[in-house]
């Protein structure tokens, strides 16, 4: 027998560890984006959304107080 003794949680929970991390790298190959291509498409749906606003008509029935007439 071994003479140091051997702490079976740390030895479970290492190994629980190495499994999700597996676990984590599979699904980043499968699923992943870099945090570059996360940024590019944030940025560009928030260009698309001004520009989309931008464009949009305000009727002079608008409930914001934004058109012509006054409630």
């Amino acid at each position: 027998m071994s003479e140091t003794p051997i702490n079976l949680n740390k030895v479970r929970k290492a190994r629980a560890r190495a499994a999700a991390k597996a676990r984590a790298d599979t699904n980043v190959v499968v699923h992943g984006r870099s945090k570059v291509q996360k940024e590019t498409d944030g940025l560009e749906r928030a260009r698309l959304r001004r520009d989309l606003d931008g464009k949009a008509l305000k009727s002079p029935d608008d409930v914001t107080g934004k058109g012509g007439k006054k409630p």
